[in-house]
Formats: C-alpha cells, sequence, structure tokens
C-alpha cells in the first residue's frame, strides 16, 4: 500500500544528523533501569523512557524535525493524520514554528489526543476509522490547502526523527560500560523501527520488531517480501494498528531488522503493570508492547511465576519470526546470548479509564477500549 511516491532512502548518517539537528528542541529523555524487571527477563533492560518526551510519544522527534525543515523551506501549513501520537506531535511542531496544522484522526479516537491536537492549536478532522480513509481525507486536505503532507510511516525526515531515540539509547549504553546487544522497538507503520535499524547499522546490535497478534503487518510482510496489509484485529494498543507497514519503512527493515515477536494482550498488559508497579512509569500500551516483546525474546516461553503470560504462535516455537539479516550478531538471534537489551517506550498518551482497568487486573475486552492508545 503506497504512501508516499520514491521515498528517499535515509541512511544512519541522516539519524546522526537528525540526533543533532534536535539537540535542544526534544527532550534527552532518560534511560530507566529496574532490577525487578532485570531479574524476570534474566538479562539487563535498559528503557527509553519517551514517554516522558514532549507530546508524550517519540513522534516528536520526527514531527519536529519533519515540519522544521518545511517551515524553513517556507511552508506556512501542514498536514498529518494518525491514530493519535504523530497527529499530537505534528501540531505541536507546527505551533512552535509558527505554521497552521491540520490533522486527521479516526471518529473512534481517544479523547485524549483530540483534546490535544486542538490544544496545539491544530484544527482536528475526524474520519472513518482505517488508515486508508483517513490518507484520503487528508490529501484531500493538503490538495485544498496547498499544504504538505507529514506521513507518519513514510517520511525521510519522520523516520530519521524517530530513529535518534534508539541513537541515544544506543549511545548511553555504551558511555555506561553496558552496550546493547539488542534493540527491540513496537511496530505500527513501522517508522520506529526502521529508525532503529538505521541508528543500529555498523554495530553487532540486533534489532527486533514487536507487533500484537493479528496486526502483524510487518511479520508478514517480511515473509511477503513486500508490504503486506492485514485487516488489524482488536487490541489495548491501538497504535500499533495501522493496517500495512509503510513502503520506506519496510525498504529499511527488510534487510537489516533481524527478527519480530508477536504479543498478545495479556502479555501486553502484564508488561504495562510491570513498569507502572515496578519501575513506576506510565506507557501507554503500544509503548509497553516493546517490553513484551523483549521478555518474549529474552525466556522464549510462559513465566513460572506467571507474571507474563506469552503463549507460543504459529511464527515458531517462540513466538518469535527471524529473517536473515545484514548485521552480524548471534547466530540466529540465540536469545540467551543478550546481556543487556535496550527498549524504547515509545509513549505514554493514554486514558485513565484505560490505565485503571489494566492496573486493576485482567485485559479488559479489547472492542471496548480500541482508540484509547495510539
Amino acid at each position: 500500500m503506497s504512501r508516499s511516491h520514491a521515498p528517499a532512502m535515509p541512511d544512519r548518517a541522516r539519524v546522526e544528523e537528525a540526533a543533532g539537528w534536535l539537540s535542544g528542541r526534544v527532550v534527552r529523555t532518560p534511560v530507566l533501569n529496574c532490577p525487578a524487571i532485570d531479574r524476570l527477563a534474566g538479562a539487563r533492560i535498559l528503557l527509553k523512557a519517551e514517554n516522558l518526551q514532549t507530546g508524550g510519544s517519540y513522534k516528536m522527534r520526527g514531527a519536529m524535525l519533519a515540519v522544521g525543515r518545511l517551515a524553513a523551506a517556507g511552508h506556512t501549513g501542514v498536514v498529518a493524520q494518525s491514530t493519535g501520537n504523530h497527529a499530537v506531535a505534528v501540531a505541536l511542531a507546527a505551533r512552535r514554528h509558527g505554521l497552521a496544522a491540520t490533522v486527521v484522526l479516526p471518529v473512534d479516537a481517544a479523547p485524549v489526543k483530540v483534546a490535544r491536537a486542538r490544544a496545539a492549536a491544530a484544527r482536528v478532522v475526524l474520519a472513518g476509522t482505517t488508515v486508508e480513509e483517513r490518507l484520503a481525507a487528508a490529501r484531500q486536505l493538503a490538495a485544498a490547502d496547498g499544504h504538505p503532507l507529514v506521513d507518519a510511516y513514510d517520511h525521510p525526515d519522520v523516520v530519521a526523527g524517530q530513529g535518534s531515540a534508539s541513537l541515544e539509547l544506543i549511545e548511553e549504553a555504551e558511555r555506561a560500560g553496558t552496550p546493547l546487544d539488542a534493540l527491540v522497538v513496537p511496530v505500527g507503520g513501522g517508522g520506529g523501527v526502521a529508525g532503529a535499524c538505521l541508528a543500529a547499522a555498523g554495530t553487532p546490535i540486533e534489532v527486533y520488531g514487536v507487533e500484537p497478534v493479528g496486526c502483524d503487518s510487518l511479520a508478514r510482510s517480511l515473509a511477503a517480501g513486500r508490504p503486506t496489509p492485514v485487516v488489524p484485529a482488536p487490541t489495548i494498543a491501538d497504535g500499533l494498528r495501522p493496517g500495512c507497514v509503510g513502503d520506506l519503512p519496510f525498504a529499511v527493515a527488510r534487510d537489516a531488522v533481524r527478527g519480530v515477536v508477536r504479543v498478545d494482550d495479556d502479555a501486553i498488559a502484564e508488561a504495562f503493570r510491570l513498569l507502572l508497579l515496578e519501575l513506576k512509569v506510565l506507557v501507554e500500551p503500544s509503548g509497553a508492547a516493546g517490553l513484551a516483546g523483549a521478555l518474549r525474546l529474552l525466556t522464549g516461553s510462559d513465566d513460572p511465576g506467571g507474571v507474563l503470560r506469552l503463549p507460543a504462535r504459529p511464527c515458531g516455537s517462540d513466538g518469535v519470526l527471524r529473517v536473515a539479516a545484514g548485521s552480524g550478531g548471534s547466530e540466529g538471534g540465540v536469545p540467551g546470548r543478550y546481556r543487556t537489551v535496550g527498549v524504547v517506550l515509545t509513549g505514554g498518551n493514554v486514558e485513565a479509564d484505560l490505565v485503571a482497568r489494566l492496573a486493576a487486573g485482567p485485559v479488559a475486552d479489547p472492542a471496548r477500549t480500541e482508540g484509547v492508545a495510539a
């Protein structure tokens, strides 16, 4: 599913350039560690707290870079679409640069996302429930207004900006004397995991994507050799339900990502509770999916203590789809050889009622929670 015309291919140098440009313009979020989570994983887990980023997610990085360059080129407005976080980030970046912003959100978008976009002075348009419907509306608005579309997945500046979060995590792990063996990033449209692959290029770090069961466009795309859409299944990680990985992220990830981990809502909810109760940080389910995937990657089976319920999936006996990778690292991505694993906590924008439900215990019916964790 093409979202843009012949997107330029970014590289590691572009991620480094993005990180330099973004320095002082976005928050350099902390890298956190929790002994309780390390014990559960059997390895050191370093967590990049992008839930503390301006706008509540790492989407601010790509949006700030893309909008900043458009402002410098003389544009007076921008258009964007997303399930929530990218739209909020573009609205905030546009306000910072004095541009008008129009953002297209699904009709079932989380009220907090709609409110935050409007608070940033954006014009909010609600359109359908699918990415195709939002894209159609966004393209019409961009053509009518004469403003460029800042794509959530297929924009090279967005991919490079998102990659700066992974680059900072890699650098801080090295400075601490605990270099990463693997890097785990949740996958929606794929911009974050593509940016992570670029940030890790030239290193032995193995990059994994994490997708909710039934929302596994990247896994299916890697198996098919081309971007492959899915009909997204209900999940509490609504920000990981775009329907198809972007063309540009796929072009980057297909030769660089080491594999994809599929996790179900129970695993995501347990990871959410670990982060909230053990690390004392609030993330949205889409961000918690990264930790759920890392724990699955490292343990490879159900946790005997019942902290995480991670049933096997058709992609393999341990729930991990592995593909050939262009980078080095342990043969076959053997989980037991990872001593330090980085995880990007991609965002923290979540409705209060969902926080209460997830903190209380078992996962509610996903059909009742769609649209609240974009």
